[in-house]
């Protein structure tokens, strides 16, 4: 058995190792996304397939025999393309979907259907912290007129498309008390991110609720219901009992 673990998340990270002392095969596949990624246990292909044709190459020509997708929550067109080629191969094919956050006691938040919705919930003049990634920047470009940072894992090769704001490069993991104090020393009255879930990026919003800071949670993206995984994982113990299932295929 050949296994395509589709990684960049820290629970692919979390399966890769709890697959290391099997008989299966393991190849994982990060998308380029960050410069330096954190290694994996397990041969590591980076890049991209050169589209579908390259995808349903590369699944033929690797002799992979089942994929599990621990991509981004919000990867929706990655998931949903291999969902679709997966089943067009006849391949088995699950996705891991970590839970999503929901609000604790004292939390402010308001969830938004699309980037542009942001701004009816920020006033001018507010300090925004956008945790969302570089790649949707322009999305939120109707932020003028606020002072909008943006973190990002690595420097930025373009200039940020925000006047009066500035990058913050950091590399996770983040604690509550070192976001807490990013907050403070930067003056943050909104913090966006994306509704991600797991815990890696759940310090944000503890620190957050800790200040009192008004939260903008983006929703994620609906899955194609014609194409949606029949193996929906949300734990990585479901993921490791998923591939041990399918371990006696050649």
């Amino acid at each position: 058995m050949t296994l395509l673990l589709l990684a960049g998340t820290g629970d692919a990270k979390r399966i890769a190792w709890g697959l290391v002392d099997t008989s299966i095969k393991v190849i994982a596949s990060l998308a380029g996304a960050t410069r330096a990624p954190d290694p994996l246990p397990v041969p590591t292909r980076i890049g991209g397939f050169g589209g579908e044709d390259g995808f349903r190459d590369y699944l033929r020509g690797s002799e992979i025999t089942a994929v599990l997708d621990a991509t981004h929550p919000f990867a929706a067109q990655i998931s949903d393309r291999t969902a679709r080629i997966c089943g067009e191969l006849g391949l088995p094919y699950a996705q891991f979907v970590r839970p999503v956050w929901t609000p604790e006691d004292g939390d402010n938040w308001t969830t938004i259907a699309a980037p542009v919705d942001a701004v009816n919930h920020i006033a001018n003049g507010s300090t925004v912290f956008l945790a969302t990634g570089r790649q949707t920047l322009a999305e939120y470009a109707n932020l003028a007129g606020r002072r909008v940072l943006v973190r990002v894992i690595d420097p930025p090769t373009a200039p940020l498309p925000f006047e009066g704001g500035e990058f913050i490069i950091g590399r996770p993991p983040f604690t509550q008390a070192s976001e807490a104090a990013l907050f403070r020393a930067l003056g943050v009255t909104h913090l966006v991110s994306k509704n991600a879930g797991g815990q890696g990026g759940r310090a944000k919003l503890d620190a957050a609720r800790e200040l009192g800071l008004p939260v903008l949670l983006l929703d994620r993206p609906k899955t194609a219901p014609q194409i949606r995984s029949p193996q929906q994982l949300v734990s990585v113990q479901d993921a490791l009992l998923w591939v041990s299932s399918l371990a006696g295929m050649p």
